[in-house]
């Protein structure tokens, strides 16, 4: 593979022990464990393996007056260990609250051991689940597991469907068992090789929401690598590459367009140019398109995402404690988002939707050619921009991508961006603000965001609020200030949307990033690929067809 001779010009960092610069391989965390999930019937004492693992509400762990677990699951273990995961259960403190969980290694059972894992009262949320399963997945790294069951201690009151979104769920397992190692001289591997999830149902549905769920995660662990890959790695054309490398892996669906510097000046990309100028790095827009196989196209979606690969805040440099310029390089998290869902939905291949997948990717530098605070710039859309300060780099470079993006004859488009601290300072590190003047799209990826477990807000498009972005001599500044700073952005967007075309923004700046762990999250992956499915009848995993409901 050829690299852009730019990066001779980088540091000598590279992943450890690898040839690719990213080592993003397609597949390659699932492959290389070959960890196998199956939807399975079988009596939970005689299961045999290295754990077997409850999902545990805390009115199961309700005891009668002798003590007893009321709960039959509950009561069925405890008896086939006389008494022990009672006893234990009470000494530990575990009361089935959430982020609790219990490792025991006791004799009587088939399995090892036995781990009890809290889901807290609201038993209904699927983010109960997916704290489940990535729980499960670090206590299965730690003990060094190779086989593991879960159940839960209820399953009456779920529904039939409710039981293949909670086996979905549960299944991102995988995550908890993912750690990226490529940056680090010495590193702890994985054992884990299979998950039996028991007492849910067996059959085609289940066994496909499950590998529905695997690929799935197979997208999150990419864009957590593209997060987390340093400035000096991920350059705007290593992350093109990759892009490219999506489409060639899935060329029966995808192709790739990568515009270079002359071809968006043929564009009119001022807006996008502007932030790029300083960069030795040269910019990279990238567009991949994703055609259903055989089939009609019923719906034609975009998704853009905001590709600063590093973001030093331009001549408004980052400055202060709190300023978090060491970590920009997860300011292209959105980026991030939209290839992990294209990486996804190329093996997925859902049928009847057209999806393009849109990031102008780049860095936003300082240099002797960098634009500077007062420039006026022009977007492709004619709208003139007066860039009062070259921090609020990301919406210039969606500027343009949103005018690209509806030039492809689509009928919504959605963007996901960490485009300002106002967004954090409102909702926190874990929810995601959301705009859109659409009540029909907000309901769409607020639908889709349930199911995949992650947390979005929707916020007001406030109109008023734009005479904060009037500018004395250009159309429009790309800043208001403080107050209302998330939704003035989104204002500031929405003059590059095409009004016949229904869109939404998604400010991710907060959930992009775990501070405890350091490292990525890979949020909006599953979001964006269960909006795509929602438009689909049908998808071709694994080259079968399977109503989608």
């Amino acid at each position: 593979m050829a690299y852009s001779t730019s990066r001779e010009t980088l540091g000598l960092t590279q992943p450890s022990q690898i040839d690719n610069p990213l080592h993003i391989e397609f597949d390659m965390f699932l492959q290389k464990l070959k960890i196998s999930f199956a939807a399975k019937e079988i009596d939970l004492v005689e299961w045999e393996g290295d754990m077997l693992a409850v999902g545990v509400a805390e009115k199961d762990m309700a005891k009668d007056e002798n003590l007893k677990y009321k709960n039959s699951i509950m009561h069925k273990l405890d008896s086939r260990l006389p008494g022990l995961l009672s006893e234990s259960s009470s000494e530990e403190d575990f009361t089935g609250k959430t982020g609790q969980y219990m490792v025991l290694r006791l004799p009587g059972l088939g399995s090892k051991r036995i781990c009890l894992i809290g889901l807290g009262s609201a038993t209904s949320a699927i983010a109960s689940y997916l704290n489940l399963g990535e729980t499960l997945g670090e206590v299965a790294k730690n003990t060094k597991s190779n086989k593991i069951a879960i159940t839960l201690s209820s399953t009456d009151w779920i529904s039939k469907e409710s039981k293949l979104a909670t086996a979905s769920a549960i299944a991102t397992v995988v995550l908890g068992t993912y750690e990226d190692n490529r940056f680090k001289s010495e590193s702890k591997k994985s054992t884990f090789k299979s998950v039996e999830i028991l007492g849910l149902g067996t059959g085609y549905e289940i066994d496909t929401k499950l590998k529905i769920a695997e690929v799935v995660c197979s997208g999150i662990i990419f864009g957590k690598e593209l997060v987390n890959a340093p400035a000096n790695v991920l350059t705007p054309g290593i992350l093109a590459e990759e892009a490219t490398r999506i489409a060639a892996e899935y060329s029966d669906v995808f192709t790739a367009k990568i515009l270079d510097v002359e071809q968006c000046k043929q564009l009119k990309m001022g807006s996008y140019l502007g932030v790029s100028a300083a960069s030795a790095n040269p910019p990279h827009f990238i567009h991949l398109c994703y055609k259903p196989p055989g089939g009609a196209v019923k719906t034609k979606l975009a998704i853009v995402g905001k590709g600063l690969t590093f973001d030093s805040g331009g001549y408004n440099i980052k400055t202060g404690p709190d300023c978090s310029i060491e970590l920009m390089k997860f300011d292209m998290g959105g980026s991030a988002a939209v290839l992990g869902a294209a990486k996804s939905l190329g093996q997925i291949k859902p049928v009847g939707v057209e999806v393009h997948f849109i990031v102008a990717a780049c860095e936003n530098m300082i240099s002797g050619t960098g634009m500077r605070p007062g420039d006026i710039v022009t977007a492709s859309n004619g709208k003139k921009i007066e860039v009062n300060n070259t921090d609020a780099e990301g919406r210039l470079t969606l500027a343009d991508a949103l005018v690209y993006a509806c030039n492809q004859g689509v009928a919504k488009i959605v963007d996901l961006a960490t485009l300002t601290g106002a967004c954090v300072v409102a909702l926190g590190p874990s929810i995601a603000g959301v705009f859109t003047p659409s009540d029909d799209l907000a309901k769409e990826v607020l639908a889709a965001s349930e199911i995949a477990g992650e947390k979005l807000w929707r916020l007001p498009m406030e109109r008023s609020y734009w005479k904060y972005m009037k500018s004395g001599v250009a159309d429009m500044v790309n800043t208001g200030g403080r107050e209302g700073g998330a939704i003035t952005a989104a204002l500031f967007l929405e003059e590059f949307v095409d009004e016949k075309v229904q869109w939404m923004h998604i400010d991710m700046a907060g959930p992009v990033w775990n501070y405890k762990n350091k490292s990525a999250t890979g949020f909006g992956v599953a979001t964006l690929v269960e909006w795509v499915l929602s438009h689909s009848l049908f998808v071709l995993i694994s080259n079968r067809n399977v109503m989608i409901t």
